[in-house]
């Protein structure tokens, strides 16, 4: 670390570098084996599988590829599940026939595919959804495909490769386990890097979730792709609201590059193995929590070419809208992305992004004056101006290559991302609006070169 000259005050030392991470990590094996140990252990009453093969896309033959069906099973069909899509006004298949089955008596199966997100494709996405559904309840001896619930993500614009995926099912099937949730999240990766999965011990049973996601996020009720497990039989309705309430303060605040993907599902599903007081509502809800927000901060961690997670809290709002609106300006601003990038506390683009939602969705609303901002603890505008100067400077600096995933190679550039979350420091941005009392959380990631490079080559 660092020496600094004695003209630092104590207190600022601590409120840059005091704070220790909740883990650090040093390899993939090291990381795969904290999974394993505290998170990977499926609720009673489940069992995943997920199995690869080979095929050619009918829109670019050129480009020869590699699908994962992923399969996650109630041991019998339950009535308790719930689910929260995209808002995209362009939404994929999947999401046409999921909507539809929220009316259904009871769930049988999730069937994710990667690869094709079955968005817009000619011939006919819903069909072909359908018919996935329908070979897999009928290897499963389900009474109809309506009992399954069909993710796909991927590209967008292709057709799915129907009659190699149902030929495949009963390869997927003999993969079914009901130890680990580990070949699901592993499954269901794109372009992320690794797994991610949280899990809760609570009220006697058990939440395990898991999620996929690096780009194409900005949620609008729900993140990429996400699936929530359980053994304890909260009631249908009771699940669905809590789900609903949960995501927007987890799921909905995050941004990786401001896209709300057309595939977007989460998915909660209990196999009602424990039974469940209502009386113990508050400690499902918190836990619930707990592993939405877990699995939100990882899919931020793991977006496409992530170098620093920002971590924004807004407090002083007049209401969560207002303040969840200046967090997600803040982490959505190309221009302050780039300078996190870059360790460069050009914190002037924190006051732009503030005033351009304010001036764009309250004017009239004066905040200059009321308004202080702090990054790393570090007091930099009060009172309508900057606290700054070359020792502030040189600590915002050094709080943000704390924060970095990966360490710079020469020229600027990144290094690939590491295939593990080496820690889970944050830039720390706080804004207090000093004009009411609500409050709000949101996380976002800077912008990259290997972000680029990885948009620009996705399919290629």
């Amino acid at each position: 670390m660092l020496r600094y000259n004695r003209i630092f005050r104590p207190s600022i030392l601590r409120a840059c570098f005091s704070t220790k991470p909740t883990f650090q990590f040093n390899s993939s094996r090291e990381y795969y084996a904290y999974l394993e140990e505290h998170h990977t252990r499926l609720p009673w009453g489940f069992s995943v599988g997920s199995s690869q093969f080979d095929f050619i896309p009918e829109e670019a033959p050129h480009l020869p590829a590699t699908m994962t069906l992923t399969l996650i099973k109630p041991h019998t069909p339950t009535p308790l599940f719930g689910a929260v899509f995209t808002q995209n006004a362009c939404p994929g298949a999947p999401i046409k026939v999921g909507r539809t089955r929220l009316d259904q008596d009871k769930l049988g199966a999730i069937i994710v595919n990667n690869k094709i997100s079955n968005v817009c494709a000619s011939g006919g996405g819903v069909a072909d959804a359908q018919e996935v559904c329908d070979a897999v309840a009928d290897h499963l001896d389900l009474a109809s495909g309506k009992m399954i619930l069909p993710s796909s993500t991927g590209v967008i614009g292709w057709r799915l490769p129907v009659d190699s995926m149902v030929e495949h099912i009963p390869k997927l099937l003999d993969t079914l386990q009901d130890t680990s949730i580990l070949p699901a999240a592993s499954g269901i990766m794109t372009t992320d890097l690794y797994p991610k999965i949280r899990s809760a011990d609570v009220c006697g049973g058990r939440i395990v979730g898991i999620a996929k996601g690096a780009g194409m996020v900005e949620p609008n009720m729900a993140t990429m792709l996400s699936y929530i497990l359980t053994d304890l039989a909260v009631p249908r309705d009771t699940l669905r609201s809590l789900l609903a309430e949960v995501v927007d303060k987890t799921f909905n605040a995050m941004s990786v590059d401001t896209d709300e993907s057309t595939s977007d599902t989460l998915a909660i599903v209990s196999s009602g193995q424990i039974p469940f007081d209502m009386k113990q509502l508050n400690e499902f809800r918190d836990a619930l929590y707990q592993v939405c927000a877990g699995l939100a901060e990882d899919v931020v961690r793991n977006g496409e070419g992530a170098q620093h997670v920002m971590r924004v809290n807004v407090k002083g709002a007049v209401d969560e809208v207002m303040a969840k609106g200046v967090g997600k300006s803040i982490v959505n601003s190309p221009l302050l992305k780039c300078a996190v990038a870059g360790n460069d506390p050009n914190v002037g683009r924190l006051v732009m992004a503030v005033g351009k939602y304010m001036g764009k969705h309250h004017k009239g609303i004066q905040i200059a004056d009321s308004m202080t901002i702090s990054m790393g603890g570090l007091r930099i505008f009060e009172h309508g101006e900057f606290a700054l100067n070359s020792e502030v400077e040189s600590l915002l600096v050094e709080h943000m290559k704390r924060a970095q995933l990966t360490e710079p190679t020469r020229g600027g550039l990144n290094n690939t991302s590491r295939d593990y979350p080496p820690h889970d420091y944050c830039v720390e941005i706080e804004v207090d609006l000093g004009i009411g009392n609500a409050s709000s959380q949101v996380l976002g990631i800077d912008l990259t070169h290997e972000y680029v490079a990885i948009n620009a080559d996705y399919r290629s």
